[in-house]
């Protein structure tokens, strides 16, 4: 106890360690708490789909820095993305003015086979030479981290959202696929080589439609919000009444939003597109249900900002498809974190391996040890 006391009282004359206040009670005089100082270093957090990446800056309580940057980088068939990418994340951290040497690390979600170990995507971001990781730290002289989005989108809910506290967890990364991120046993679940989740890819339809991933049928097929706007527009041009007008596919971002807003405004066929969608990503969840028995199921990433209109035809999708006694105890949820989820995720990502980051860069060796 003496030496807990001089380190924690050198900390906080350091300015490195400040006082929150009380816990509660739990039988005696109530325990103080203490936190980093906010702004004592930051995080550069990257939230990366196919289509769109989101940059931010946080600080030592997850707070935004200034404004999210958001560019228009799609993955597929772009072999620049990569240098478009590190050239994005350098511009953003010399307009935030925060010194290179004030941030731990930079944490990047984003889709396809990741292999953390090596630093590489097998689906996207090809490097010129080395890793993703190497490329990026030798431009940004920054360390870098790189993970699968819904990993990543799982490990904020198990950190600050829904999944806190709890053992066994699926949660859903709905966007432009169907991600799957899996706390088994409350730690996250990765599998052998880190591919674990792909339930997007999961052949259940006979439709016929080829899919991303050059299969046909899967889940990702009848559910992804990418087939949420084509239907949409479709629809729309065979004459189907909507207060939903002039929608493109040319910004498909701004059309699913569009989709959502109107559905969660009571528009009849907007409501249609998302139980027809919801219930197929039910017979994906009853799936998950059956084989790992979770006792919760998060609803999370851009799509869950649909908020209660999955609920219903999820909920009917598992009634038709699970055996009853296996179901019984599953509870579904609405993230609360929604589509800020892979950012908060990212910025986690750095603070779990801060402490084997290239700390000598930025004269941390003392604080980051308490971190």
């Amino acid at each position: 106890m003496p030496h807990t006391t001089r380190v924690l009282n050198e900390l906080i004359s350091e300015e490195v360690v400040i006082e929150k206040g009380y816990a509660s009670s739990t039988g005696g005089r109530r325990p103080q708490v203490y936190t980093l100082k906010a702004d004592l270093m930051y995080t550069v957090s990257v939230a990366m789909d196919q289509l769109i990446t989101r940059i931010a800056l946080l600080d030592m309580h997850h707070n935004y820095i200034g404004e999210v940057k958001r560019v228009e980088l799609p993955l597929a068939n772009n072999p620049d993305a990569l240098t478009q990418l590190a050239d994005h994340i350098s511009d953003f951290i010399q307009k935030t003015g925060v010194s290179s040497d004030k941030i731990i690390g930079i944490g990047i979600g984003m889709p396809g086979f990741i292999d953390v170990i090596k630093g590489v995507n097998h689906s996207f971001l090809k490097a010129p030479q080395g890793s993703i990781v190497s490329y990026l730290e030798s431009i940004v002289k920054i360390p870098v981290l790189i993970d699968n989005d819904a990993s990543l989108v799982a490990l904020a809910e198990q950190k600050l959202g829904a999944a806190r506290d709890r053992q066994n967890v699926m949660v859903l990364n709905i966007g432009w696929g169907i991600g799957l991120g899996m706390v088994l046993n409350g730690s996250l679940f990765r599998g052998h080589n880190g591919f674990a989740g792909e339930l997007s890819h999961i052949p259940i339809f006979m439709n016929g439609k080829l899919c991303s991933c050059g299969k046909s049928g899967c889940l990702e097929t009848e559910t992804s919000l990418v087939v949420v706007a084509e239907k949409a527009v479709r629809g729309l041009r065979e004459g189907r009444a909507s207060q939903l007008q002039g929608l493109t596919l040319d910004d498909v971002e701004a059309t699913a939003n569009a989709i959502m807003e109107a559905a969660l405004h009571g528009d009849r066929f907007a409501v249609e597109l998302f139980s027809e969608t919801a219930y197929n990503i039910g017979r994906g969840v009853a799936t998950l249900i059956h084989l790992l028995n979770p006792e919760l199921i998060v609803l999370s990433g851009r799509g869950s900002l649909a908020g209660k209109l999955w609920m219903a035809p999820i909920q009917q999708a598992i009634n038709e498809h699970c055996i009853p006694k296996i179901a019984e105890d599953t509870e579904i949820k609405i993230s609360s974190l929604g589509f800020q989820a892979e950012i908060i995720g990212a910025a986690a990502l750095v603070m779990e391996h801060c402490d084997t980051l290239s700390l000598s860069t930025h004269q941390l060796a003392g604080p980051a040890q308490i971190v």
